[in-house]
C-alpha cells in the first residue's frame, strides 16, 4: 500500500540541539579542543571604544575565519553562506538555528583596523604554537626551514617597468591601502631593502609583491611564505611573509630563530635547509650561535675544465695559507706591510696566490693554471662556518636531515592543494601576513586534531 504524501507541518514548538547532529568523529571536534579564546577580549580591550553600539563579538569572526582556512573555504562572502547552512560549522562557531551571520563586509573591516593594529592573528597563531609545546609536539632540538612563492592578486596589465617606476612620485593621499603599505615598507628587510635591484615591473595594485620567474615558467607577481618547523611532528613554530627573493627569505630565518628563542626560548640543535640558505654570511651567523648548520653549502667555486678546484688545496690556519697538491704555498701577503690588491675586496673575500715563478716551473702546471701565470685562490670571510657544514654534510646525521626537510615541503603541498592557498586574495604587506598566520594557525589546529583526536563519545539507545 503506497503511503500517504508527506506534507511539512509548521510546529508550534520544536526542539533541535546541534550537539546532537554534529558526528563525534567531525574534525571540528577536535580542532576545538586545541581552540583557546578566552583572553582575547582583553587582548582587543584598548582597541574598542567604551561607548557606542556593541560591535560583532570577536570571537565569532575568528572563529569563522579558522573554519574558512580550516576547510579551503577561500572567499569570505562564500564562508558566511557555508556557516549560515552547514551545522558543524555553526556548533563550531556558537551560533544557534536562529542567530545571524555576520556580513562579509565585517571581516575587511576588522581586518584592516582592529585585528591588524593589535596584531591579533599574530596572537593567535602564537597561542596555538604554545598549546602544541603543552602537547608535547615540539621539542626544539632539530627545525627545518624552506619558502614557497604564493602568488599575489596582481597581474601584469596593470604594471610599470622599473625604468617608469619612482615611489617618489606617489601621492599617498590618493594611494589606496596596499600601496601605503608598501611605501611604508620600503626600508624593511623583508621587503625594499631586501635587495638593492629593482623588480623588472611593479604592480600598481600590489606594489610590495616581487616579480618573478623562479618556477622557470610565466612570470608573476608573488610573496614568499616562509615556514619554520620542528622536525618531531611537523609542527609550524614561526611564518613570516617576505618579497619573492632569496636575500628576503634567508634574512627571514634569523627574524624567525630570534622570535622563538624570545617568546618560547626555542634553541635548536641544527637546522635544516636547502642550497639558497647554504650562504656564507648565513651559515657564520648561525655556527657563531651554536647552531650546527645541516645545510648544502652554496659554492661556486668548481671549475668544469677539469683542474683543480679550491676544495683540492689543503687550508693552513696556523699561518694562514693554502697548500696546494704540489706542496706550494699560497699567500695573502708576502710583506709586513698591507698589499690593497691583495687585502680584503670588501665583499668579505680575502685572495691568496703563489709565486710566478713558482707556478711556471711547476709540473702539474696544466691541470692547476694552465691559461694564466699563477694560481690564486679567493676566501669567504665565514670560510671556517662553510666548511663546518661540509663536514657535517659527511655524517649519517646530515643524511636524516635531508629526509626530514621534506616535511616542510609537504607542509607548503598542503597548504597549496588541500587549503586551496595557490593565490592571496588579500592585497600588501599586511594581507600576505594575515593569510599565512591563519593558514598556519590552521595547519597547527589540524596536526593537533590529527594525532590527539577527540574521544569517541557513545550514545545511549
Amino acid at each position: 500500500m503506497m503511503g500517504a504524501r508527506q506534507e511539512a507541518q509548521p510546529a508550534l514548538f520544536c526542539e533541535f540541539s546541534l550537539e546532537d547532529h554534529v558526528p563525534q568523529n567531525h574534525l571540528l571536534r577536535s580542532i576545538d579542543r586545541f581552540v583557546d579564546l578566552s583572553e582575547i577580549r582583553t587582548y582587543l580591550a584598548d582597541f574598542y571604544s567604551p561607548t557606542g553600539r556593541p560591535s560583532v563579538d570577536p570571537e565569532l569572526l575568528i572563529r569563522m575565519l579558522l573554519v574558512g582556512y580550516c576547510f579551503g573555504i577561500r572567499s569570505e562572502r562564500r564562508l558566511c553562506e557555508e556557516v549560515h547552512l552547514n551545522l558543524a560549522y555553526r556548533w563550531f562557531c556558537r551560533l544557534d538555528l536562529s542567530d545571524r551571520i555576520p556580513d562579509h563586509s565585517t571581516f575587511s573591516k576588522n581586518r584592516h583596523g582592529r585585528f591588524c593594529d593589535s596584531e591579533l592573528l599574530r596572537h593567535l597563531f602564537e597561542t596555538t604554537v604554545a598549546r602544541c609545546i603543552k602537547e608535547g609536539l615540539v621539542s626544539g632540538q632539530r627545525m627545518a626551514i624552506d619558502a614557497s612563492l604564493i602568488e599575489a592578486d596582481a597581474n601584469k596589465q596593470n604594471s610599470t617597468p622599473k625604468e617608469d617606476w619612482d615611489p617618489a612620485q606617489v601621492n599617498p593621499a590618493d594611494a589606496p591601502r596596499a600601496v601605503l603599505e608598501y611605501l611604508e615598507t620600503l626600508d624593511e628587510a623583508a621587503f625594499g631593502a631586501a635587495s638593492e635591484v629593482r623588480p623588472k615591473f611593479t604592480s600598481h595594485s600590489d606594489p610590495a609583491s616581487q616579480w618573478t620567474a623562479a618556477r622557470k615558467g610565466p612570470a608573476f607577481f608573488s610573496y614568499s611564505d616562509n615556514y619554520l618547523i620542528d622536525t618531531d611532528h611537523g609542527v609550524i613554530v614561526d611564518v613570516e611573509a617576505t618579497r619573492s627573493i632569496r636575500q628576503a627569505e634567508v634574512g627571514s630565518t634569523k627574524t624567525m630563530l630570534e622570535r622563538v628563542k624570545a617568546k618560547f626560548d626555542l634553541h635548536p640543535e641544527r637546522l635544516i635547509a636547502d642550497t639558497a640558505y647554504g650562504t656564507a654570511p648565513m651559515l657564520g651567523w648561525l655556527v657563531d650561535r651554536k647552531i650546527a648548520p645541516h645545510i648544502p653549502v652554496f659554492d661556486k667555486s668548481g671549475r668544469s675544465d677539469g683542474t683543480w678546484t679550491r676544495a683540492d688545496f689543503e687550508w693552513d690556519a696556523e699561518s694562514n695559507q693554502y697548500i696546494c697538491p704540489e706542496g706550494q704555498e699560497l699567500k695573502q701577503f708576502r710583506r709586513n706591510y698591507s698589499d690593497p690588491n691583495r687585502g680584503p675586496t670588501g665583499k668579505g673575500v680575502a685572495k691568496y696566490r703563489c709565486l710566478k715563478h713558482t707556478c711556471q716551473a711547476c709540473p702539474s702546471k696544466s691541470r692547476c693554471c694552465p691559461n694564466m701565470d699563477f694560481r690564486s685562490i679567493t676566501r669567504e670571510e665565514h670560510e671556517d662556518a662553510r666548511q663546518v657544514a661540509r663536514d657535517i654534510a659527511k655524517t649519517e646525521q646530515y643524511v636524516i636531515s635531508m629526509k626530514l626537510r621534506k616535511k616542510v615541503e609537504m607542509l607548503f603541498a598542503h597548504l597549496k592543494r588541500i587549503l586551496g592557498l595557490n593565490r592571496l586574495r588579500l592585497r600588501g604587506p599586511c594581507g600576505a601576513k594575515d593569510e599565512f598566520l591563519l593558514a598556519a594557525t590552521a595547519q597547527n589546529l589540524r596536526k593537533l586534531a590529527k594525532i590527539l583526536p577527540a574521544a569517541q563519545q557513545t550514545r545511549n539507545a
